[in-house]
């Protein structure tokens, strides 16, 4: 089976509330379709501003508490509870946000196999970047690993077997935000960027590119390009 093309919808520098809700939008109109006719998509993004998330395992096993929001908002940043995998997490300028919305039955994957290929795709993208020890590790270190540092972060939910949430790749992000949380739970691992890693500036622009290209190459898939209005 041909996996069906992905419209990419660019939503630019965007606040993290209104790409949620574009991503809503994707979701209940794929819901909508019929599978036949789902409209399949790849929403990405840069955060405008800073924002701490935390997802499904964060709330069940270590749910934060209203001290703990108000003292991350006290730091001038968001906080959002959100319905994904993984534990807390910052996004913010810097980072290359992707949200795929796609139905995994026209993919051919399991639930895990999907993360498995989001990986693929960031490690791809990392070394046709000039980085070519990015890696991704064992669980519970789900994401994307440059030396033991991680330089992305998954997390997503799939409901009826539609996907939504996905990865925020490190590009040029500040990341002292990461020093006032555990990221996605992980006692003692480091945090970078492809900045940082590579000693130059690297920007979200930049990186896109090269993460399409292995977007494409992973799901063997044919991206087309949509406008944000579509969502």
């Amino acid at each position: 089976m041909r996996p069906p093309p992905v419209r990419v919808l660019r939503l630019g520098r965007a606040a993290y509330l209104d790409s949620l809700a574009a991503q809503g939008r994707c979701v209940r109109r794929h819901r909508e379709a019929s599978a036949s006719e789902a409209p399949h998509r790849l929403l990405l993004w840069e955060p405008s501003g800073p924002v701490f998330t935390v997802g499904l395992r964060g709330l069940d096993a270590r749910r934060a508490s209203a001290e703990e929001e108000r003292r991350l908002r006290a730091l001038g940043a968001g906080f959002e509870r959100v319905p994904r995998g993984g534990l807390a997490t910052f996004h913010g300028p810097g980072q290359l946000v992707a949200y795929p919305v796609l139905d995994l039955r026209r993919f051919g994957l399991p639930v895990r196999g999907y993360v498995a290929a989001l990986e693929s795709v960031a490690v791809a993208a990392c070394r046709r970047l000039g980085l070519p020890q990015a890696a991704a590790l064992p669980p519970p270190c789900t994401g994307v690993w440059l030396r033991g540092r991680k330089v992305c972060a998954i997390g997503i939910h799939c409901g009826r077997h539609i996907t939504s949430h996905g990865l925020a790749l490190n590009c040029c992000t500040d990341l002292t935000w990461f020093d006032h949380i555990v990221p996605c739970g992980l006692e003692g691992k480091e945090v970078t960027s492809l900045s940082r890693e590579l000693q130059r500036h690297v920007s979200v622009e930049e990186a896109t590119e090269p993460f399409l290209a292995a977007f494409q190459e992973v799901f063997k898939c044919t991206l087309m390009e949509g406008s944000p209005t579509e969502n």
